[in-house]
């Protein structure tokens, strides 16, 4: 018999708000040579309709003995709401001092690549690029470098579009 290991919690989203969420990964030591110190993963949710609002249940596959560290971005009309959370044994609180996130709004009149970074089978990388409207995170594009042997992402954002982009780093990298 398989046993399934994870956790789950749920939250409600109010009309036209919606959240997702990801898990902050730090890079264990001996990896930290040739990756970032953190990477970000989007958070699986499952969904279903409570009159207007939204009830999502998000899963944590491999939840760690410390806790985990959590990014929750609420996309409202205009705006962000941003929250860092902990997820400790069976109960998740709220940070009163979140941990240094960098985020910015990207927009261009033209047809742009951004962010190199080194490809993950796994597609965890310190930075996330998300659209505002649909909350879907923008797809890298994998290609070769034959410049440093390695294989790469880039992330190709649309014209005339906002989006919504962030990274965790520690307090000194700022």
């Amino acid at each position: 018999m398989e046993r399934w290991q994870g956790k789950h919690f749920s939250i409600t989203d109010p009309k036209d708000v919606n959240t997702v969420i990801y898990q902050i990964n730090k890079t264990e030591k001996e990896y930290l040579k040739d990756s970032p110190k953190y990477t970000v993963e989007r958070l699986d949710y499952t969904e279903e309709l409570r009159g207007e609002n939204k009830k999502k249940t998000f899963f944590v596959d491999n939840p760690s003995i410390d806790g985990d560290q959590l990014v929750i971005l609420s996309f409202g009309k205009e705006k962000v709401v941003v929250n860092m959370a902990l997820l400790d044994q069976d109960k998740i609180t709220i940070s009163k001092k979140p941990v240094p996130l960098k985020f910015e709004s990207l927009y261009s009149e033209e047809e742009v690549e951004y962010k190199d970074f080194i490809y993950t089978p796994n597609l965890k990388r310190p930075i996330s690029i998300i659209d505002p409207e649909t909350t879907e995170e923008v797809k890298p594009v994998v290609y070769f470098d034959e410049d440093t042997n390695e294989i790469k992402g880039k992330c190709k954002l649309k014209p005339y579009k906002s989006y919504f982009a962030f990274e965790i780093r520690d307090k000194k990298d700022d």
